[in-house]
């Protein structure tokens, strides 16, 4: 009897010692997979924005359609990079996003997510 009344308190102080590394891990999953959608996200804004700005050369209106296009993400912490756009020539639109990141036991973090779209000026 009173052996196993010791392998029951043993497989408790391991678990215990263990919850804290599978709780990391399986909130770093979900992080993960957070940080990977607002980066699909990031891209399909860009590319919107990128399509509208190559066939109006509207700058505004390319903003406007990527904004638009990134319902999941907040749309006033995105910072663009637009370059000129020339007949023929292909028009870029950058976009910057500061994903913010927690995972319990460890310090709130962020990183920048970028994406680009490129399309050619004029259709």
């Amino acid at each position: 009897m009173r052996g196993k009344s010791r392998e029951r308190g043993a497989a408790m102080v391991e678990f215990a010692l263990i919850l804290p590394v599978l709780i990391m891990l399986v909130f770093g999953i979900i992080e993960f997979g957070r940080a990977f959608n607002a980066n699909i996200s990031l891209t399909h804004a860009a590319r919107e924005g990128a399509r509208e700005y190559a066939i109006t050369q509207d700058a505004t209106a390319g903003r406007a359609a990527a904004t638009g296009a990134a319902t999941s993400l907040n749309t006033g912490d995105m910072s663009f990079a637009i370059s000129s756009c020339n007949f023929g020539d292909p028009a870029t639109m950058r976009i910057t996003y500061p994903f913010t990141f927690s995972i319990p036991f460890v310090s709130v973090g962020s990183i920048q997510l970028s994406a680009e779209g490129v399309m050619r000026c004029g259709g």
